[in-house]
């Protein structure tokens, strides 16, 4: 099995995930895998979050994690990535890919005996939406009808695993950004067929109700060229205190990071006491953890 996609997972294979999740924080589930795993990092962009957690998550379950910078290989050189996928998989027990294109990373999948997992790319972060939720879930025990407001760059590859994730597990999701900037259609067609969710661009109207605050960059890795556009394009909904109060007075704020204090979130609602970004941030080498143990049963 792969996570190259939110859409890879159900709903009950998603909890699953946050079963074994749960175990592990409370200290039962038998957190080892096969003796010397194996885990590959391919990453073409630059990462420290996921990098770290799912090479700190494997050497805790007594495996080993290889990073290959995509620069310093041979695919620099011209290799197919499908031949790098072959070879890969005939040395490691997991694939974890970080690349610009999401088809590059269907093709890795293609052509791989192991599980891949999409450690992100230019359409989709996966296993960024799993540490989300699953933190959301810690303090929101019951999801159902949990407003959660994505704010700033909705059509974000977060936005989208993002998006699926929460509607399968019956969150409502509000999408606030730019008048005329819509979402990926694909994604936000795909989420409605799973649970509520709409479009807003007026900040009061979106929020109003809204139990969970998310925001992302503003500008995307590959997105530089565009930076001072698009920094104007979404100023106006930048996470401060003005617009956190047309939401729930204990709105709890989220936000993958990195972060750029003054442009989409400011320091003082990022460290603030309805901020959970730390935690957030905390959960991805369990979630890692959660992901491999989850794959390794699943080969």
């Amino acid at each position: 099995m792969n996570i190259i996609s939110s859409d890879d997972l159900s709903k009950d294979q998603i909890l699953k995930i946050f079963e074994i999740a749960d175990s592990i924080k409370e200290g039962n589930e038998e957190v080892t895998l096969k003796e010397h795993s194996v885990l590959a990092l391919l990453f073409e962009k630059s990462s420290t979050r996921t990098r770290v957690s799912f090479e700190a998550a494997i050497a805790e379950l007594g495996g080993y994690g290889i990073y290959i910078d995509a620069q310093t290989s041979h695919l620099k050189r011209g290799e197919r990535i499908s031949d790098t996928a072959r070879m890969l998989a005939g040395y490691c027990d997991f694939i974890a890919a970080r690349l610009y294109s999401h088809n590059d990373l269907i093709e890795i999948a293609n052509n791989s005996t192991v599980p891949v997992i999409n450690a992100l790319t230019d359409l989709e972060h996966p296993t960024q939406a799993l540490v989300d939720i699953y933190t959301v879930r810690s303090h929101k025990k019951n999801l159902k009808n949990v407003k959660l407001a994505f704010v700033g760059d909705i059509a974000a590859n977060t936005a989208n695993s993002l998006m699926l994730t929460a509607t399968k597990l019956g969150m409502e999701v509000v999408l606030l950004g730019p008048k005329g900037y819509m979402p990926n259609s694909f994604y936000f067609t795909k989420a409605r067929e799973y649970g509520k969710i709409d479009t807003y661009n007026d900040p009061q109207e979106a929020l109003d109700g809204a139990e969970i605050i998310y925001t992302d960059t503003f500008v995307s890795m590959g997105q530089e060229q565009e930076a001072e556009e698009r920094r104007k394009l979404f100023s106006g909904y930048q996470v401060n205190g003005n617009l956190l109060s047309y939401a729930n007075s204990d709105a709890l704020v989220m936000h993958c990071l990195p972060a750029h204090r003054g442009e989409e979130i400011t320091s003082e609602v990022l460290d603030g006491p309805q901020s959970i970004v730390w935690e957030q941030a905390k959960n991805k080498k369990l979630l890692a953890k959660a992901i491999l143990l989850y794959l390794s049963n699943k080969e």
